[in-house]
């Protein structure tokens, strides 16, 4: 991959001046903020399974990024959400600059196509990334598989997501299915086996990963969710509600439907999905929410996920450093605020 001064942004730059704002989108989405834990899941992953330490692993690993960045920018054109870390989102980014520059058609379909080439331009790169990092092509071709089954799976998940804020569907079965494999298996599973693989770890080493990152990964999700309608908008970088404003079916939302009498859930319907929903609207949707019970029953789930997958690192012989920072990613992971 063309990597520094030389690299993607040096290429596209040449190629057209029309380019510039591309490079610049890309570059500051994908430097300019995040956890990076898919990358470290994977880094640890590595090292746990003996690895050895190499400027051509951790590029292969930043490939990761570049999934999350692509998976990020269609996840808020779809969500129609403004901001992302704090920051306008990609679709509305390009669509002020339409505006600004007085251009012809439609601002907003502009961000939007705009958004979706450059989340399709990141996936590409990752692929790119992870083929010219420098590692043997015998290491790459163990870790493609899982590489591949990582994106067909954040990428059913995301329909699966989409799909059940159009049906209505209410179940904990449901939003279970869409946690599991919109984030859970792609947050923490998948990095770990993508690190085992390039390590060519035992098959006791990949159980034990997937032992302690499927529920890892479900308690992250659930994280996010308590954060989508409880965090704090200076911390989240998205404004406070917005998972109530755009419809999630979220394992938090099914959890206060399954516990609400006819009147608590008619009146939660109503707000879900609802994108005029203003503060007090939030306000009320949460009181709900925590009167229901399910607050606590999600916190509940967090801790005992988190407990099942530090569990599971115990059951298997891995590096005691990387032992060490995997328990402090599942810390990391599901106590976060933001």
């Amino acid at each position: 991959m063309r990597l520094g001064g030389a690299g993607q942004r040096g290429w596209l730059t040449a190629l057209d001046d029309g380019l510039v704002p591309v490079a610049e989108a890309i570059e500051a989405f994908v430097l300019g903020g995040g956890k990076r834990l898919r990358p470290a899941f994977g880094y640890w992953g590595y090292r746990g399974a003996g690895g050895v330490d190499s400027d051509q692993v951790v590029a292969a690993l930043a490939a990761l990024e570049f999934v999350q960045a692509s998976a990020l920018i269609h996840d808020d054109l779809m969500d129609r959400s403004d901001t992302r870390r704090g920051e306008p989102a990609v679709h509305r980014r390009f669509a002020a600059r339409h505006r600004a520059a007085g251009w012809s058609g439609d601002p907003d379909g502009f961000g939007d196509a705009a958004a979706i080439l450059l989340g399709d331009l990141c996936l590409v790169w990752s692929d790119e990334l992870l083929h010219s990092a420098g590692l043997d092509p015998r290491t790459v071709a163990r870790a493609r598989p899982v590489f591949d089954e990582m994106r067909t799976e954040v990428t059913v998940g995301q329909y699966l997501d989409v799909l059940t804020q159009a049906t209505g569907d209410t179940s904990l079965e449901r939003a279970g299915k869409v946690a599991r494999y919109k984030s859970a298996k792609y947050t923490v599973e998948r990095p770990l086996l993508l690190g085992a693989a390039l390590a060519d770890a035992p098959a006791e080493v990949q159980a034990a990963y997937s032992a302690y990152g499927l529920p890892l990964g479900e308690a992250f999700q659930l994280r996010d969710d308590v954060l989508g309608v409880f965090g704090d908008p200076e911390r989240t970088g998205k404004p406070a509600g917005d998972d109530l404003r755009e419809g999630k079916r979220t394992y938090l939302v099914a959890a206060a439907l399954d516990a609400l009498d006819d009147a608590g859930r008619e009146a939660l319907l109503a707000g879900v999905g609802d994108p005029d929903l203003d503060a007090a609207g939030v306000a009320r949707l949460r009181e709900l929410i925590t009167a229901a019970g399910a607050l606590d029953r999600t916190e509940r789930r967090i801790a005992t996920l988190t407990e099942g997958a530090l569990t599971a690192l115990t059951t298997v012989d891995l590096d005691t450093e990387a032992r060490q920072s995997l328990v402090d990613l599942a810390i990391a992971a599901t106590r976060r605020t933001d």
